[in-house]
């Protein structure tokens, strides 16, 4: 079993005992989404839009913020690795197709809600990034059940694929490295 699955199954079970009704994939969604929408990487704002997208604006206990500051991490060590490091957050392959899926769409919401708080005008986007947002919203409305067959696991593995690689380009296109947080121009108003 890899860290990555450890850590879902881990956060998952912490999310439950702290009554929190939102997933681990979506928390990781949200995290790709603000930064794929342009939070800077070393942005520690995160915390408060979480408690109101998924906690009713309760603070979290320390063990929860703990686990999603060592996710936030992880995640934005993944997205600026140079070999499309990114894994998404979800349960292992050996889990039911229809758990897998309902937490790709989950993540996939999560990321619609973090992209959207930090990004409000597309204008300067390219055609790539603004057709993945536009797929990105039809993924987020799919509820049909998936049946346990080899085609069905190779239809959520595309899709699973797609998803992770248009995060990356929204991240790479619109994302803000703390390098590239310097190299900004300071505007004074």
């Amino acid at each position: 079993m890899n860290t990555s699955t450890n850590l879902y199954d881990t956060i998952t079970a912490l999310l439950e005992r702290n009554d929190i009704l939102t997933s681990a994939a979506e928390v990781q969604g949200m995290f790709c989404g603000m930064l794929g929408g342009g939070m800077p990487l070393e942005c520690q704002d995160w915390l408060e839009p979480l408690a109101d997208f998924i906690h009713q604006g309760e603070t979290f206990s320390n063990d929860v913020i703990d686990a999603f500051r060592n996710l936030y991490d992880n995640t934005c060590q993944q997205l600026v690795e140079s070999d499309f490091a990114l894994v998404l957050f979800l349960p292992e392959d050996s889990a039911p197709i229809n758990e897998r899926g309902q937490a790709l769409l989950n993540w996939v919401q999560g990321f619609m809600l973090g992209f959207g708080l930090h990004q409000d005008d597309l204008t300067g986007c390219s055609e790539d990034v603004k057709e993945g947002l536009q797929d990105f919203a039809e993924i987020a409305r799919m509820d049909d059940e998936m049946s346990e067959d080899e085609e069905s696991e190779q239809a959520l593995f595309e899709v699973m694929e797609y998803v992770r690689v248009t995060a990356m380009l929204c991240f790479n296109e619109l994302g803000k490295s703390p390098e590239q947080q310097q190299s900004e121009p300071q505007t004074v108003h």
